[in-house]
């Protein structure tokens, strides 16, 4: 039964995803980004569907699991961090995007004062191809995990679905595709991680003794997380202000972003926040308490992989028709990332590295297929943790793109020599603070961000604005 109901699910992602290929247009425009036509409601959902990746199915559970509820300041600092930047930029993004008439993240970024920076652009889309395969690997990966905590499948099989399904539909239906199923991902998603939180709580004999259960744990209910780079508070607002920053890199991932450039208007920016926000802080909260509860009710993997800790808790405690629900949720979040984090590379290689000789639908479809194979290796030839790897992908296109993408959002005129050393004076620094151990303590895209806004400040004699008008007031 687990294995039928979780086949159902992924005929319904494989069959809604297909169905969007009547819609398509076949230019690059509508490849990439929908032609600038998805509703708020759309977006919305799959954004939030594309941001909570395998990552928080399987990487934030097993960190919940390690560290207790001091995790939660994770949650409060990157949802923060993520409603500051959505603030700052996202509709003045879109507004770029259809001023530009780009196809692309970096594009848009490139032409966003009116000219070009076409050096910074390809050494852009070489960095976006680089860090958001390695993403998309991760997301491979964590497929791979879920299929062999919950039905015992070896971890290359998963990957092997999960990559054969977002070529499926992506190839049909480009970005659309990717819309239309992260919406029904994003609702299987949030339904299998409240079943599992019910259960949980269940289990352990009710919300009293599970909150006793929580506090019998050495530690685990302390609201300090472990080995912060200062002791008591000073150490834990240094911790918060990290994942805020973590929170804030949201405008530096290409595979979210483009969602909101993807928006039918700016007005509609609004209401895409709701519906984002809402899905966003809901499941984000559940996927806390599904890794605090699996401490309680898988203790053994302490010593062995928190990582598996979700799909082993989904089995000891579910029935066989619930567990492929469960399973359902976790392809959902890893497929609803990984395709965007496909087509991302693609649109950076057909429109970034080769501009004009990359315009016809085959080439188009040729590139997606080429990352996803890309993606898939990595994936089976071995990857760090899904955590580690995600932060340091979403760190690294962080501070490429988020330094930048800020200084022009408050209408400053960028040169591109200035650009591309705000690039590398980003990762530059980010890798050194990787380098030196000190990620744990404080999350490496701050410094890293930090760094190259200081140098887009610094020895600036102008202070050009740039006009924040959209061709024909939409």
């Amino acid at each position: 039964m687990a294995i039928a109901s979780f086949v159902l699910f992924l005929a319904l992602f494989l069959g809604i995803g297909l169905a969007s290929a009547k819609a398509a247009r076949g230019t690059k425009a509508d490849y990439y980004l929908a032609s600038r036509s998805v509703g708020p409601a759309l977006t919305g959902l799959s954004a939030v569907a594309t941001n909570n990746s395998g990552y928080m199915f399987i990487g934030v559970i097993g960190y919940t699991y390690a560290v207790g509820l001091a995790s939660v300041w994770l949650m409060v600092g990157w949802i923060a961090g993520d409603f500051l930047a959505s603030l700052l930029v996202h509709r003045r993004l879109r507004t770029a995007t259809a001023r530009t008439g780009e196809a692309s993240f970096g594009s848009v970024i490139a032409r966003w004062t009116g000219t070009d920076m076409p050096v910074w652009r390809r050494l852009a889309a070489i960095i976006t191809v680089t860090f958001l395969g390695a993403y998309a690997a991760a997301q491979i990966a964590a497929g791979g995990k879920a299929l062999q905590g919950i039905l015992g499948w070896d971890q290359a099989t998963g990957a092997w679905i999960v990559a054969a399904m977002v070529l499926s539909y992506s190839i049909a239906g480009g970005i659309r595709a990717s819309i239309w199923t992260d919406a029904a991902q994003s609702l299987v998603m949030i339904v299998a991680m409240t079943i599992l939180v019910v259960a949980g709580v269940a289990a352990v004999g009710g919300l009293e003794s599970t909150i006793a259960a929580w506090r019998a744990v050495p530690d685990f209910f302390d609201l300090t997380p472990p080995d912060l780079v200062l002791p008591g508070l000073p150490g834990l607002a240094l911790f918060i202000i990290g994942w805020l920053f973590a929170g804030l890199s949201v405008i530096g991932q290409p595979h979210i972003m483009v969602r909101f450039m993807a928006l039918d208007s700016p007005r509609s920016m609004t209401a895409a926040r709701a519906w984002y926000y809402g899905f966003f802080i809901a499941f984000y909260a559940l996927a806390t308490i599904a890794g605090m509860l699996a401490r309680l009710l898988v203790p053994q993997l302490t010593d062995l992989d928190p990582e598996m800790a979700l799909p082993t808790m989904a089995v000891q405690l579910l029935p066989p028709i619930m567990v492929g629900v469960i399973l359902a949720g976790i392809f959902a979040a890893t497929m609803s990332t990984a395709d965007s984090l496909v087509l991302s590379c693609s649109a950076a290689i057909t429109h970034d590295l080769v501009p004009g000789k990359a315009e016809r639908p085959a080439a188009l479809k040729l590139a997606t297929a080429a990352v996803t194979a890309l993606a898939l290796w990595i994936a089976l030839n071995g990857t760090s943790s899904v955590f580690d790897l995600v932060i340091l992908s979403w760190s690294m296109l962080a501070v490429t793109f988020g330094p930048l993408l800020i200084l022009l959002a408050v209408g400053r005129v960028v040169s591109q020599p200035r650009a591309i050393l705000m690039m590398a004076a980003g990762i530059g620094v980010a890798l050194l603070w990787r380098q030196a151990g000190l990620q744990g303590a404080v999350y490496e895209g701050l410094p890293g961000i930090v760094a190259g806004l200081l140098v887009g400040i610094i020895g600036r004699r102008s202070r050009k604005i740039i006009p924040m008008v959209e061709p024909g007031g939409v």
